[in-house]
């Protein structure tokens, strides 16, 4: 087969830059959105999540990328001592369905949810969708910031897992961990529970295909010696520090990325 010529592409901030081929208009996530949901929504989410869409995600992982997890056993190993204690997964953000596969697929068969931006549940045919899927949106003002809260809690006191996107913008195929903020690394503290990080790389196959090997690794525990400021930034260099270290198994470019101060 013949090699894919790899596409370049440039970029001036890593933080912002948006590379993502869909564009859309998102709502605003207001006081009103409801984020607790009906005993019928969460029954008809889990049936969603857990049953219906498995064969889909198994497949597409499967045929698509012939995904493989390494360190798998890290999380079962904590869920199995601490069954009614949920988590935070972090992950590097190169895929527009895998990403949310993935991670739903290393905690299974308990549920996992996501912190979406509105975008994602702004599109009237599949945000509802997507909700049952498990997204949850980032709120856009102080009383959705509050029920916002409030659901991530409820999540994790049931035991579930909940995956965070810290690079924010997808930036598909990129083999390197960009620069991210802390502020989303002040759950763990808030609500004493470990995070995990899911570090998804891209390998060589045979006749040039590419594979997504994600390596998970953790638990790393907030410090309740440090304020939630300070947990903040710890949590965040961990994670960065050692997913950075895992993105080094990427041995393959599909798309380059290359910074534009460096023409």
């Amino acid at each position: 087969m013949k090699k894919e010529e790899t596409k370049i592409i440039y970029y001036e901030d890593e933080l912002n830059d948006e590379f993502s081929t869909v564009k859309i208009i998102p709502r605003k996530i207001e006081g009103n959105f409801k984020y607790q949901k009906s005993f019928i929504w969460e029954l008809f989410s889990y049936i969603t999540q857990n049953i219906l869409s498995m064969p889909i995600k198994v497949l597409y992982l499967k045929i698509r990328f012939n995904h493989k997890f390494i360190g798998k056993e890290k999380i079962k190993k904590y869920r199995k001592e601490n069954k009614r204690k949920g988590l935070f997964i972090y992950a590097n953000h190169t895929q527009a369905f895998a990403d949310t596969i993935i991670p739903s697929m290393a905690i299974y068969p308990k549920r996992n949810f996501y912190i979406v931006n509105p975008e994602n549940i702004s599109m009237h045919h599949t945000g509802p969708l997507i909700e049952l899927l498990g997204a949850i949106p980032i709120p856009g003002d102080i009383k959705s910031s509050k029920n916002f809260l409030k659901r991530i809690e409820n999540r994790i006191k049931k035991g579930y897992s909940i995956s965070i996107y810290p690079e924010a913008h997808i930036w598909p195929y990129c083999t390197f961990i960009r620069n991210f903020k802390s502020v989303s690394f002040r759950y763990p503290k808030m609500y004493n529970v470990p995070m995990f990080t899911v570090t998804n790389t891209y390998q060589k196959r045979k006749n040039n295909k590419i594979q997504i090997v994600s390596y998970i690794d953790g638990p790393f525990y907030p410090d309740n010696k440090l304020s939630l400021k300070e947990n903040e930034k710890k949590l965040r260099d961990m994670a960065y520090n050692n997913m950075t270290k895992r993105s080094k198994n990427s041995n393959i470019e599909k798309i380059k990325y290359i910074k534009k101060e460096s023409m």
